[in-house]
């Protein structure tokens, strides 16, 4: 869409740039011909940086900006966002290129490839499985009976995902109204499974809003899982039955979550950090160590706690 298209859209009426914008991203990964926003404070410090050729945001904020970069002014920039991320969003199909089958690959008749996919050699595709256009699948891969791939997604090599799980549908994204109305805001990334993961019966890993949710090499993920949005999970992490990740939370690499264990979103955990069973995080784990409860504290300290209460309730 031209800049002038999008600020009549969004009742910017004075902007008459024709500038061609290509996508939206966020401020520090947008590059020039794509739209940005401001909604969060806390990601002020990026405004000086950003690539974007636009970014919607309170006025109050547009002297922070580089030159060159037009404004489009708004009190709700996520409410703007989301109403224009429809525009932004890809069809379901897109390709009339046929799907690319390596060698040595068996697709069950039940399963559906869309066009524009490709998958690699030596990998089984099972009854019910659907892959979206331009989904790529690496060698050596196995999709258990009704695995959902969506459009876009990357799947590596040597990597099992069992039954019933959903890799890249829509992370959980709406603006609100003042009126208390829900708009949904698209989710336009893709998801990126790196080498020798596997993916447990029933999970679901949400597709970025921009850019990728990633799921690192040697990743270990058990039945029941959530991963939302943006997440990262590191290289040779576990995370056990009935864990969930809220959006845009990063683990670092061997991080283990035992059961029931969750995160806030938009915060970061410690390499080598263990999560007891049913632990919340709602705060950046910066040293690793072996954490339990909620609120979330060292697990000696919680197990001293539990054995304090435990005499108190004797006595």
């Amino acid at each position: 869409m031209k800049l002038y298209e999008i600020a009549a859209f969004l009742g910017c009426n004075e902007i008459q740039d024709s500038i061609e914008i290509t996508g939206m991203n966020t401020l520090k990964n947008a590059v020039e011909g794509e739209i940005s926003f401001l909604s969060d404070s806390k990601y002020e410090k990026e405004l000086s940086e950003t690539k974007a050729s636009a970014v919607i945001l309170p006025a109050s904020k547009a002297h922070l900006l580089p030159e060159g970069v037009v404004v489009l002014n708004s009190d709700e920039p996520y409410m703007y966002v989301a109403l224009l991320s429809k525009h932004f969003a890809k069809p379901i199909q897109s390709s009339d290129l046929p799907p690319v089958i390596g060698e040595g690959t068996r697709v069950y008749p039940t399963a559906h490839i869309e066009n524009g996919a490709r998958i690699g050699a030596n990998c089984t595709i099972m009854s019910g499985v659907y892959i979206g256009a331009e989904a790529v699948i690496g060698d050596n891969v196995i999709l258990y009976p009704n695995v959902s791939v969506y459009r876009d997604c990357v799947i590596g090599n040597r990597v099992m995902i069992h039954a019933g799980t959903v890799i890249g549908s829509d992370g959980f994204g709406y603006a609100h109204t003042k009126m208390g109305e829900h708009i949904k805001l698209y989710q336009n990334g893709k998801v990126i499974i790196e080498d020798d993961v596997e993916i447990g019966a029933n999970t679901t890993v949400d597709c970025a809003v921009f850019g990728s949710t990633i799921i690192k090499q040697g990743v270990k993920i058990d039945n029941l899982v959530q991963i939302g949005h943006n997440c990262v999970v590191g290289e040779h992490s576990i995370i056990v039955s009935q864990s969930g990740l809220a959006g845009s939370t990063t683990l670092g690499r061997n991080v283990v979550m035992g059961g029931q264990s969750a995160t806030a979103g938009h915060l970061s955990i410690a390499p080598f950090t263990t999560l007891a069973a049913r632990s919340g995080v709602t705060k950046s784990i910066v040293n690793k160590g072996i954490y339990s409860g909620f609120p979330l504290m060292e697990h000696k300290l919680w197990l001293r706690m539990q054995a304090k209460l435990a005499k108190m309730l004797e006595s």
